[in-house]
């Protein structure tokens, strides 16, 4: 496995942990789970700079899915790499 696919499939993984912060945000809205915790931690450096941009409008933070979106953008090209 060269260094590209193993980058695009750590950026997949990585998706898919984003995808489940926000599934989780809808029934632990605190984090309040050692495991919401975990998630929470891994993925706040990530989104934290992406809300900075977009700052949530009306009590809906967009940051999560627009880092879905970007994290999907970025394996894409990395994959098409090789």
């Amino acid at each position: 496995m060269g260094l590209a696919a193993l980058l695009s499939n750590l950026l997949y993984f990585y998706t898919l942990i984003l995808f489940a912060r926000a599934l989780m945000s809808w029934f632990d809205p605190g984090f309040g789970s050692a495991i919401g915790q975990f998630v929470f931690k891994i993925t706040e450096p990530v989104v934290e700079p992406v809300r900075r941009v977009i700052r949530p409008m009306g009590g809906l933070d967009l940051s999560i899915m627009v880092t879905i979106f970007l994290m999907i953008i970025l394996q894409r090209l990395i994959a098409s790499s090789f």
